[in-house]
């Protein structure tokens, strides 16, 4: 029995993990617990791994040693599925986003989770909750949203979900959410905004239980995210009770090698960097100690532990991967996140859904209609077996209709229908892969690899199988794929899509424009001119099918907006992507709006539906620890549907906060003409502002808002008196 099996046996027989892992620790030679400081991938040969499709072709491994058979990590990223090799791809977490439904997003934690094991890995870096600041932001589509608590939610059930089977990762801690800049940018926030509006979410994860936290490349106050005491130690560590792994965001994660060991940043990866050629110096100053590198060693051996005793004994289901019930996930999430923005009545009545019994022809226009785009081509870079498009799904859900991708407006006349499919690509928002020439990132890279160790992880790569890889979907040139991304430069969509969208509605009156993007879309240009507007997304592997279900009225439309559409991008915070500093207060999105009385376009929460919904009776119950409120949600139309009832909260002697602020949610499913009674508890907690170094819950009248959007004209508000 190696050293490892027997802390294994330990740990499984009640032992602590962390008690297990400090023998083991013990047993360590003084060069195994340095490597254990870092990712295994030499740093140059890695590089050119990654530059070449690596993070697809395996796990990167860390805090491996082979003499005291350590198995040690094995990470992949994510979010909408499972980077190595061939996956299922999910909508992007945005578009889940929209779906309120944290059932639904457990579920695709536990596929993933599942799909994760089937390429060896047991450490997933999926699942991002940082805050949508501002739409701009190149990365927006691999997070939920613009409110603290409803990301944090949706952030909690795709850890509930993963890691039934493996560790997840919440990432990017904290502050993050412009790309272009990340490597430069000192983001300053007020405690009290910090506590309130950009760490809850992260908390929140904590508080279920995930096993590791990725730190963010940024600087948050004046010191970088991964060498930060008042984040990973004072917050994270000891505020929050954390006991888990805390790891770098990839390459420039860490600054500087002593400072981040006496954070409390126990990994930097993917490989040895900057702790591998600053470690000796700074234990010769005095900088940094052996004990603090053994407590770092100690919580990644400890969480491995922690995972390695909770694994399935079950060999990993490989026929799940992209099967019928992954596919069956993806379809369901897909036609759940599509949000029905516009519906006008065209001949006296909706445009949507579409009879398909009365259609004879549908002409289908827009690059992306028939174009595999499936968002990001960075590291959240998913690689499905194939993808339905927009125009494939049509098809296949329309076999007695004509139903023909265009390319000149005037083929809009003779349609019964016409859809324009438009927006963006990887092109135009996603992970900036670009060239960052900044000296003190420059000063950063290492020296030459060791040559043993360089041509050892080389003839591993040449030996491996790439059998379980699938190429890339879709023709290899085709903009969006491989693109360098970052934040964008416009809200609007570009003049080519705003000039097809005028042309082809002037033609037939009867157009229906799905928008493919990651955040929000100014639409003033054209919104008032179209009668029909879905928010698309980038909707994964099964989102022409997705659409299809919606367009026709197979499912309800029944996505809420996870963020507010403005009218004027000035309505929103500054946004610089080259910008070296940037302040953040507590105002953003719909908080920022109602502030300033900006009417939105489309408010955070906002979806219309195939069917009528009406509030009933509404009443809170108060308890010693928690709120509970109860709804009457009326489905008033003909079809069943789904709606979302949204609890916000605001104490109006308080204008320095907002006067609503979601504090909770609930997707339903009502028949037609029925109703039924939502049962919501709220925490007494979630009614709590930050006060110096303590959370406290003010004395005072509370008014809490029940309705279906941030700006519902008839919800109903429900006062509460705290003595």
């Amino acid at each position: 029995m190696t050293p490892w099996e027997r802390a294994l046996a330990d740990v499984t027989a009640g032992h602590a993990p962390h008690a297990a892992a400090a023998a083991l620790v013990l047993l360590m030679t003084p060069e195994e617990r340095r490597r254990c400081l870092s990712g295994d991938l030499p740093f140059w040969a890695g590089l050119a791994h990654m530059a070449t499709g690596g993070i697809h072709r395996r796990p990167f491994r860390a805090a491996t040693v082979p003499r005291l058979g350590i198995p040690g990590l094995a990470f992949s990223d994510g979010p909408r599925g499972v980077v190595v090799g061939t996956a299922t791809c999910f909508p992007v977490s945005m578009a889940r986003g929209a779906t309120w439904d944290l059932d639904l997003e457990e579920r695709i934690g536990e596929a993933i989770g599942i799909e994760l094991r089937t390429v060896g890995a047991n450490l997933f870096g999926g699942v991002c909750v940082n805050i949508l600041h501002h739409p701009a932001w190149g990365r927006a589509q691999e997070t939920y949203g613009e409110d603290p608590h409803h990301v944090g939610e949706f952030g909690a059930a795709l850890t509930r979900g993963v890691q039934r089977h493996v560790m997840a990762t919440v990432k990017h801690f904290a502050a993050n959410s412009m790309e272009n800049a990340r490597f430069q940018v000192d983001v300053t926030i007020a405690n009290q905004a910090l506590h309130e509006v950009y760490l809850p979410h992260f908390k929140r994860v904590v508080q279920e239980g995930v096993a590791c936290v990725m730190t963010a490349y940024n600087s948050l106050n004046g010191e970088w995210c991964g060498q930060s005491p008042a984040l990973i130690s004072d917050v994270l560590r000891t505020e929050w009770g954390f006991e888990g792994l805390v790891i770098s965001d990839w390459i420039f994660g860490v600054r500087d090698a002593a400072a981040s060991i006496n954070a409390g940043l126990d990994l930097e990866m993917p490989g040895p960097m900057v702790r591998h050629a600053g470690l000796d110096a700074a234990l010769a100053s005095g900088d940094t100690t052996w004990a603090a590198i053994d407590a770092c060693v100690t919580r990644t051996l400890a969480a491995l532990l922690r995972q390695t005793t909770r694994t399935p004994s079950t060999a990993p289901d490989h026929s799940a991967v992209a099967g019928p019930g992954h596919r069956a996930l993806a379809r369901e999430a897909a036609a759940k996140s599509i949000v029905l923005l516009r519906n006008e009545p065209i001949d006296g009545a909706p445009l949507l859904p579409l009879a398909a019994a009365s259609l004879t022809s549908v002409a289908v226009f827009g690059a992306w209609a028939a174009m595999p785009n499936l968002g990001d081509s960075g590291s959240s870079d998913v690689n499905p077996p194939d993808v339905v498009t927009p125009l494939e799904g049509l098809v296949a859900a329309l076999p007695q209709t004509t139903v023909v991708l265009q390319s000149a407006p005037a083929a809009a006349a003779g349609s019964d229908v016409a859809i324009v499919v438009v927006g963006y690509t990887s092109a135009d928002e996603g992970e900036y892969v670009g060239y960052h020439p900044h000296p003190a990132l420059t000063a950063l890279l290492p020296g030459a690899d060791d040559p043993d160790e360089a041509a050892a992880f080389t003839a591993v790569i040449a030996a491996e199988t790439t059998s379980t890889f699938a190429p890339r979907v879709g023709p290899e040139g085709i903009p969006g794929r491989r693109s360098v991304g970052g934040d964008r430069t416009s809200l609007r969509l570009s003049p080519t899509d705003e000039a097809l969208i005028a042309a082809v509605v002037a033609i037939n009156p009867r157009t229906i424009v799905a928008v493919v993007a990651g955040s929000a879309v100014i639409m003033e240009a054209w919104r008032h001119q179209v009668p029909a507007i879905v928010q698309l997304w980038y909707s994964g592997m099964e989102g022409g099918h997705g659409l299809a279900d919606v367009l026709l009225g197979r499912t309800d439309a029944s996505g809420r907006l996870p963020f507010t559409v403005p009218t004027d991008a000035r309505h929103l915070p500054p946004f610089d992507r080259s910008a070296t500093t940037a302040v953040y207060d507590g105002w953003h999105g719909y908080w920022r709006l109602a502030r300033d009385r900006h009417a939105a376009a489309y408010p955070f929460g906002f979806g219309l539906s195939y069917t009528a919904w009406a509030l009933g009776p509404t009443t809170v119950d108060e308890h010693e620890d928690h709120l509970v409120v109860q709804a009457t949600v009326r489905n008033l139309g003909s079809r069943e549907g789904a709606d979302v009832v949204q609890v916000y909260a605001g104490r109006p002697a308080d204008a320095t906060r907002p006067a609503r602020r979601l504090v909770a949610f609930a997707r339903v499913s009502v028949p037609a003409h029925r109703e039924t009674v939502v049962e919501i508890r709220i925490p007494w907690s979630a009614l709590a502002v930050r006060q110096g170094d303590a959370w406290l819950i003010a004395a005072g009248t509370y008014v809490l808002t029940v309705g279906r959007h941030s700006a519902d004209l008839d919800a109903v508000d429900l006062i509460i008196d705290r003595p």
